[in-house]
């Protein structure tokens, strides 16, 4: 098999396979947390995982469709990663009250930074996206 081949049949698997897809964000994940811990950088190893998916992205590295079938599988099962703090509070009496006040507004200024930051970034992909297909079909 070619060197040119594997990377495109490398892209069919994943375009196929949902569990190939998980395995490739959390890959992507687990290699930033391994650069953030590596460098002893301040920044969540998450976010560089997120900045290098992003990268390959724009670099055509990837396409959306190798990963668009995992990313629906962690999206719709999102609510799971959530339940274990929330339960947390049924043992602290004292986050109710002054202290859960201002845990709570820190929680949804940090969500709607959050989801702000998610829709800039999809916002940015997907006009990039638009503009890519436009000079492919000139």
């Amino acid at each position: 098999m070619t060197a040119h081949r594997l990377p495109l049949r490398l892209k069919a698997i994943l375009r196929r396979s949902r569990l190939a897809q998980l395995a490739l964000i959390v890959g992507v994940w687990a290699l930033g947390d391994a650069v953030s811990r590596g460098l002893a950088l301040p920044v969540p190893g998450g976010i560089i995982g997120m900045a290098l998916m992003l990268a390959l992205l724009l670099a055509h590295g990837l396409g959306p469709a190798s990963i668009r079938r995992g990313a629906d599988v962690l999206l719709a099962d999102m609510l799971l990663f959530f339940v274990p703090a929330v339960m947390g509070l049924l043992d602290h009496g004292e986050f109710i009250g002054l202290l859960g006040l201002k845990l709570l507004a820190a929680i949804l200024c940090g969500t709607l930074l959050v989801m702000a930051g998610t829709a800039l970034t999809v916002e940015t992909v997907q006009r990039l996206m638009a503009r890519a297909e436009l000079r492919h079909d000139h």
